[in-house]
């Protein structure tokens, strides 16, 4: 049985569902596309091809393997885009918490259930049909759960809204002895560079201490505050438009000093250097035009 463990967004990590872009299937149509930054390169003719990705990924599995990291994959479907495994599910301590995701995309879930299979049953938790919840907008830090979500009376018109306040309300009642904040997201359906798809597109922790930040991505000033009140302001690196755009904030954690970065922040890479980390540059710009990226492309399942 695998005996789960997440309760912050940097610890140690030991296991994890890394996604697939392998038989990732043609490009979308316009009609199709779920994020407005897809839109932007399939009308530009800019989408990634499979090929690009598949190599991208690799050089992600290739940093696991340097750091002894157990790594699951998804089974195949054909013509299928299985990259971004953090929508699907997410763990917050021992549990592991099935997404209620786009319909469309139930069959990602099934590519993982050998995964499932191997958790203790009573520990795996599908919410109630009202409740639309995605990992990227799940956050641990120790005693806190930041939860990403849209407030406006518009959320059903917005397929860029991906958890609701049915969303936060079930994370509250589950788990009660933590300290559950939501944030209301910008969102936008057309301008990449004013949407925040998930809580990790404008804020991530890294460290001990410190994180990344969007000040934008927030509707609300108050709750871009509540993080510099929590970490600090000089703990934080506050991105730009354009950096959120390229997802500065959507790196990923392999323990507490160790950051896998896309190899073109540079900005940000001497930062986190220059802040005491070990940073492992990779190359995933192609699948950044899919607006995810590192942390997206991740469902942990066991550190430290």
């Amino acid at each position: 049985m695998l005996q789960l463990n997440v309760k912050n967004e940097t610890s140690r990590l030991r296991a994890v569902v890394l996604g697939s872009a392998v038989h990732n299937g043609p490009t979308p149509s316009i009609d199709e596309a779920y994020d407005p930054k897809s839109l932007e390169h399939i009308k530009a003719g800019t989408y990634p091809i499979e090929k690009d990705m598949v190599a991208e990924m690799d050089a992600f599995n290739a940093v696991f393997k340097k750091y002894d990291v157990t790594v699951y994959r998804p089974e195949m479907i054909e013509n299928y885009n299985q990259i971004f495994a953090r929508d699907i599910g997410f763990v917050i301590d021992d549990i592991f918490i099935k997404s209620n995701i786009l319909p469309d995309r139930e069959r990602e879930l099934d590519a993982i259930q050998y995964v499932i299979d191997q958790i203790d049953p009573l520990k795996v938790v599908r919410p109630p049909e009202e409740v639309h919840i995605e990992g990227g907008d799940v956050m641990l830090w120790n005693d806190h759960i930041f939860i990403g979500t849209y407030k406006g009376s518009d959320y059903k018109d917005y397929i860029t809204a991906r958890t609701n306040m049915h969303g936060v309300k079930f994370i509250k009642e589950l788990f009660p002895d933590k300290i559950v904040k939501e944030f209301d997201l910008v969102k936008s359906k057309l301008e990449a560079r004013d949407n925040a798809l998930h809580l990790d597109c404008c804020f991530q922790p890294v460290g001990r201490n410190k994180g990344i930040i969007y000040k934008r991505g927030f509707r609300e000033e108050a709750d871009y505050l509540y993080l510099v009140n929590l970490f600090g302001k000089e703990n934080l690196f506050h991105i730009e438009r354009e950096e959120m755009y390229n997802m500065f904030s959507n790196v990923f954690s392999i323990d507490k000093d160790v950051v896998v970065s896309e190899k073109n922040f540079t900005r940000l890479n001497n930062w986190l250097r220059a802040n005491g980390f070990t940073v492992e540059e990779i190359p995933y710009a192609e699948i950044a035009k899919q607006e995810g990226l590192l942390r997206c492309s991740t469902l942990p399942l066991i550190r430290d």
